[in-house]
């Protein structure tokens, strides 16, 4: 555990650069996949007679890929970051992320795309997992640690809010696709170099660290069974834990909305209103500011007005911005409901996240492991993500896009009915730890 406020400050600046890039990478492709694919559809002769929207299977499932990979490798960083603790991941995660980077760039067909959309999710699920494990380890006052957690996910928003209009006006204006992927490239070295950097300080050597690191990987058997308390509370049992699965479920349901819009709404756009190609990216902006906002401001409130009731209001909001997306019929009239989405799913992201953790602490007396928690909480984003391009896909050629969006603002009304009795059984918890000490 970080002993010095230096040393935990250097952690936040490391773990909020990985966020950012790693979210900007993660958005930079949407506005241009569906512009570049059905450009080199258009050269091959596939799409002349095809509207745009018959490019839906192939975007949905070039993009739904990372999500797919990073749902398998969640567990399996959950498992490793609970042996060797959150460190090296981290930087594993972050060079993965550079080599990611340039193979976008250097990219040129439908095959490539796919392979570095899909290898995005194993340096994704590297950094999310023991990024936030590091920050639940060394902020252990749960104020602070909301406020750290809240200012972490707030990176998340920046990338998002880079990444969108950074692609879209660099492939507008210098009609290369290579161009933000090489810049991000580029960035992601230099955030590797900071990380290598604090690590070499925190161990005081560099050699030195891999070693233990491989040691307490290798003697972690013989700690497991001397602390059992710890063992008990693995993936099995954090699936029956029913207020982690509700904080989980909180945050699948709510980040639906934007996983079926991101691949959805650029061509529908395309097919309806028939925007520039940098108004594709730029629409984004208000979900990015929304989830900026509600990320670093409503973390602290929840210790005033209750995790379950300000998990309830985002979710409803969610639910009724979900129905308004729909109703524009211009990029202007997006601007409410967009900033809605993002402003009520970073309010779920900034109650549930730190909340979890919470739970942890309550269900052991040891040192508590968050790498489990933390990979369900990104399985569920990544569950998300896999299945939201899948599902928009199939929903706008069977249903459409209005009654699609319909489809889930229902199910985020409907979850709210759950959330009152979330914050009911954190109380009890709380007053039950408490009594025991």
């Amino acid at each position: 555990m970080e002993s010095s406020s230096g040393e935990k400050f250097s952690l936040v600046v490391v773990v909020y650069l990985a966020y950012l890039l790693d979210n900007v990478l993660l958005t930079v492709v949407v506005p241009i996949i569906p512009d570049y694919l059905y450009s080199i559809d258009s050269v091959k002769g596939e799409n002349l007679l095809l509207p745009v929207v018959a490019e839906n299977s192939k975007v949905a499932l070039l993009l739904s890929s990372k999500a797919l990979i990073q749902l398998f490798a969640n567990p399996a960083l959950g498992f490793v970051i609970s042996r060797i603790g959150y460190q090296i991941p981290l930087l594993f995660g972050t060079l993965f992320l550079f080599i990611v980077s340039l193979v976008f760039a250097m990219a040129d067909d439908y095959l490539w795309l796919f392979i570095a959309r899909s290898m995005h999710g194993i340096a994704s699920a590297s950094i999310s997992v023991s990024g936030m494990c590091g920050i639940a380890e060394n902020f252990v006052e749960e104020k602070e640690r909301s406020k750290m957690m809240g200012l972490v996910l707030g990176s998340m928003a920046l990338g998002v809010l880079l990444g969108y209009p950074l692609g879209a006006v660099l492939y507008d204006l210098l009609a290369r696709k290579s161009a933000p992927f090489f810049l991000i490239a580029f960035l992601v070295a230099i955030c590797f170099v900071l990380q290598c950097r604090r690590l070499e300080l925190s161990c005081r050597n560099f050699k030195a660290c891999i070693e233990a690191t491989w040691y307490q990987f290798r003697s972690a058997n013989y700690d497991d069974e001397e602390e059992e308390g710890d063992e008990e509370f693995g993936f099995l049992q954090i699936l029956r834990q029913r207020n982690i699965m509700l904080s989980a479920g909180a945050i699948l349901i709510s980040t639906s909305a934007m996983a079926v819009l991101e691949p959805c709404l650029p061509l529908w756009l395309m097919e309806t209103m028939k925007p520039k190609k940098w108004q594709l990216g730029t629409v984004f902006i208000p979900d990015s500011l929304g989830y900026l906002f509600g990320t670093n401001f409503f973390g602290p409130l929840a210790y005033k007005f209750g995790f379950g009731f300000l998990a309830l209001a985002a979710m409803l909001l969610v639910g009724v911005c979900a129905f308004m997306v729909s109703f524009a019929r211009s990029v202007l009239e997006l601007l409410i409901p967009h900033f809605g989405l993002g402003l009520g799913i970073g309010v779920v992201d900034a109650t549930m996240v730190p909340l979890m953790a919470q739970f942890v602490d309550q269900s052991t007396s040891t040192k508590a492991q968050y790498g489990p928690v933390y990979a369900l909480q990104q399985a569920a984003v990544s569950l998300a993500y896999f299945l939201g391009p899948i599902v928009g896909s199939l929903g706008v050629d069977y249903v459409g896009f209005p009654v699609l969006m319909g489809l889930i603002g229902t199910a985020n009304l409907c979850y709210c009915f759950f959330l009152p009795t979330l914050g009911m059984s954190n109380n009890s918890a709380k007053y039950q730890n408490q009594i025991l000490n």
